[in-house]
């Protein structure tokens, strides 16, 4: 096609010899390079400043074990027969199912690790056990009828 017969409204056909291409205007937002300048040095200076302090109300905690692990769960069962309030609510409650499930998974943690732990772990497993158990059938009594 000839350039005579090219459209003119084509925005991106070839100017005639001799004729000056259009000027482009490059427009730069300089609030945004101030921004990004800005969140560099906020940045730089957070690195320099070092890691964070170590937050006061989360100390460091003894490496996990079988017992700690029991201990936990121990007291979630304390927690159900009403010995301790609800961490969630504040409010005491009894949940006979929900301590004898829990009573059962120690008990499950107690045969499944019998042969792999040491004496004093399985002692205290069954000490656990027994003063859970002993505290689950005093409340139960307590709790339903003719108990």
């Amino acid at each position: 096609m000839a350039d005579d017969q090219m459209d003119a409204s084509f925005p991106h056909s070839a100017n005639s010899p001799g004729e000056a291409a259009p000027e482009k205007k490059i427009i730069v937002d300089e609030d945004w390079k101030a921004r990004v300048e800005r969140e560099r040095e906020e940045l730089r200076a957070k690195k320099a400043s070092g890691p964070a302090a170590p937050d006061p109300n989360d100390p460091p905690l003894p490496p996990p074990s079988l017992t700690s692990l029991a201990g936990v769960l121990a007291l979630e069962v304390m927690s159900c027969l009403g010995s301790l309030p609800d961490p969630a609510s504040g409010k005491v409650h009894v949940r006979l199912h929900r301590a004898r499930h829990l009573i059962d998974t120690i008990e499950m943690l107690r045969r499944t690790t019998q042969g792999n732990v040491s004496a004093e772990e399985t002692a205290a497993l069954e000490e656990i056990l027994h003063e859970l158990r002993l505290n689950y059938v005093q409340v139960q009594s307590r709790v339903t009828p003719g108990g």
